[in-house]
């Protein structure tokens, strides 16, 4: 490999760290490492690495809260490593954010296929690199982003957040905002729509995203946010 990956490990285990460290650099990636959950955290913000690989069991901010926390910085690709094998456990940390969970002890082959499975997965997911504000929506994932940051939406918002997306740019009327957002609802009231969209707004512009507009009396679509102006 000629080029490797910047790989963070969050372990509060040196010994830990270090078989890792060793495992990863004999393949050409990179690795730093942080020994708590706070610590972690800055280095992620400091060094922005390619993959995480995070432990849950560490003292102080725990591993699930770590997880949520990178999830809400950015896209980059979280490997949990952890000796707790339970099924609940898996299912809460793959829910927190996380990309795959591997257990300890861990087979060597095995956490490097990991590595590429994921990496090769967030690839195919961005082919391109998305502009600053731009909205995308992961429907798999159920999740949607504005750049490289993740929206923290209501299941209402989201929806009618898809429903925009999916029209790129095009006027959306309101039932259908009101079908995508309260379906199989038998009478929903138009009124409902307006407040929704006005949280949402709000998400979207502190995340200088494009934000729903209206065309009076008829429906909403997204708008994309205009540069400011240049001084003459």
């Amino acid at each position: 490999m000629s080029d490797g990956l910047r790989i963070l490990v969050i372990d509060d285990e040196p010994a830990m760290v270090g078989a890792v460290a060793a495992l990863v650099g004999s393949v050409g990636h990179r690795v730093s490492a942080a020994y708590d959950g706070a610590e972690g955290l800055r280095h992620y913000d400091a060094d922005r690495p390619d993959l995480v690989i995070l432990d849950l069991a560490m003292p102080g901010m725990d591993g699930l809260t770590v997880c949520t926390e990178l999830r809400e910085r950015g896209a980059t690709p979280i490997i949990v490593l952890s000796g707790e094998g339970q099924e609940a456990a898996k299912v809460e940390a793959l829910d927190a954010g996380a990309d795959d969970y591997v257990t300890k002890p861990f087979g060597k082959a095995e956490l490097l296929a990991r590595i590429r499975a994921v990496t090769r997965r967030r690839a195919a997911e961005a082919v391109d690199e998305p502009e600053p504000g731009s909205v995308r929506i992961d429907r798999r994932r159920h999740e949607a982003w504005a750049g490289d940051r993740l929206l923290r939406l209501t299941p209402i918002e989201f929806a009618l957040l898809e429903e925009l997306v999916a029209a790129r740019g095009d006027l959306v009327p309101h039932a259908d905002l009101l079908e995508a957002g309260w379906p199989g609802e038998p009478d929903p009231d138009p009124l409902w729509v307006k407040p929704h969209l006005a949280r949402l707004r709000a998400k979207l512009r502190d995340a200088d995203a494009a934000e729903p507009t209206p065309v009076r009396a008829i429906g909403y679509r997204l708008i994309e946010p205009q540069p400011p102006a240049r001084p003459r």
